[in-house]
């Protein structure tokens, strides 16, 4: 097993307010990627939402290669927005992608 950092892009179609934005963090917390080195020195954000309401998720996932930790990735964040309150019509979630590999695994 590989422990890998993946970025999941999405829109939100409606507001994130602060108790679902709250709700979306603890639902992805356990993959939070700052417990791997390369999350710590690059001092990755779990969420980053910008205007227009795009956003990033990233994750740390372990898996046996790149492919299964995207859609382990897609998985995660999709069960977690769904915690959240949010429909995939009201956050559409884009190709998940490999933002790094942590080595030190």
């Amino acid at each position: 097993m590989t422990a890998y950092v993946i970025t999941v892009p999405g829109t939100f179609l409606r507001e994130l307010d602060a108790d679902s934005r709250a709700a979306l963090l603890r639902g992805l917390r356990p993959a939070d990627p700052q417990h791997t080195a390369l999350g710590e020195a690059e001092d990755l954000d779990i969420l980053t939402v910008n205007e227009g309401g795009t956003f990033s998720i990233r994750l740390e996932i372990e898996a046996e290669n790149k492919r299964g930790a995207e859609a382990e990735a897609k998985r995660v964040a999709g069960a977690a927005l769904d915690e959240a309150g949010f429909s995939p019509r009201e956050a559409p979630l884009g190709s998940a992608f490999v933002t790094g590999i942590d080595s030190s695994y």
